[in-house]
């Protein structure tokens, strides 16, 4: 008899909402549903609530199933403990052991944009490549890595960190410890720390881009200098893996001038000049994490 899973239960262990998805053994969805996440009830009300979904979902299968979960954060291959969260009250809790303990079953847990990279190479925008660099920018920055429909975690778990990869030693200070992070000038929260600190004025991004657009200083040079940074960023990350697609998520990947200026920078910085890694728009949209962990 096979023990190959039949249904998954994936769960998107959120900053603000946990949600979860049963798939059956075609890919259908027989359950979604969510709850807030309740991070200023301590680390115990989490595991609760992530018990409380699988549970929902273990009572529409009388399958064999296995349960997946994206986390805003990862887990040290070492120790198995929940470091660099940005739910911090997981940080340094032992959170598979936990979860397996409660639920009396194997449980495969990974980084939210490793599974957001998964849930893009496998149904979304990215399902037609073999190599595929799933993207994040959003209030932070981060990626995955999914070769031939398998992700690449690295031999500790970061593979695909890029939003932590400095390119400018002189940069905003980021909160992993370097200067110049990646994360630190293309993401909504670090765009809208340099802005104040470089002009004094507190602007969300999105304010930053519509003035931009009107011709506005000195909105239109700071959106100017976004735009080479990000395509130093994405250049020569295409340039070290050379992937067959790259698809971008998070509220930034809605900008259309990333795929047009944007794409130029790109070009501008990538080793090869005539690069035609398409640059992707996500399918998925804020579904991506969750099927993302149902296919860990």
């Amino acid at each position: 008899m096979s023990t190959e899973p039949v249904h998954r239960i994936g769960i998107d262990l959120g900053g603000t909402k946990t949600e979860v998805v049963l798939l059956d053994e075609k890919g259908n969805t027989r359950l979604r549903n969510r709850k807030p996440t309740p991070a200023d009830q301590g680390y115990e009300a989490i595991l609760d609530v992530v018990v409380e979904l699988v549970e929902q979902a273990r009572l529409e299968t009388g399958q064999i199933y296995s349960v997946g979960i994206g986390i805003p954060g990862i887990l040290d291959l070492e120790t198995d403990l929940v470091l660099n969260a940005n739910t911090t009250i997981m940080i340094g809790h032992p959170l598979r052991k936990d979860l397996e303990s409660r639920l009396g079953c194997p449980v495969k847990i990974e980084n939210d944009a490793n599974c957001f990279a998964l849930a893009e190479a496998t149904m979304g925008a990215g399902r037609n490549f073999d190599t595929v660099f799933g993207v994040i920018m959003g209030t932070g920055c981060g990626g995955g890595i999914v070769m031939n429909g398998k992700l690449h975690s690295g031999h500790h778990g970061i593979a695909g960190e890029w939003g932590h990869f400095s390119i400018d030693p002189a940069g905003p200070q980021c909160w992993c410890g370097n200067k110049g992070c990646i994360e630190t000038l293309i993401s909504g929260g670090g765009l809208k720390k340099k802005f104040q600190a470089e002009h004094g004025q507190e602007r969300t991004f999105p304010d930053i881009v519509e003035a931009a657009r009107k011709g506005t200083e000195p909105e239109k040079g700071f959106f100017r200098q976004f735009l080479d940074d990000y395509g130093r960023a994405l250049g020569g990350l295409i340039s070290v893996l050379d992937p067959d697609a790259v698809v971008l998520g998070g509220g930034l990947s809605n900008l259309p001038e990333l795929y047009a200026e944007g794409r130029q920078k790109v070009l501008q910085y990538t080793f090869h000049k005539k690069a035609k890694t398409p640059i992707l728009q996500n399918e998925l949209g804020d579904s991506a994490g969750v099927f993302g962990a149902a296919y860990l």
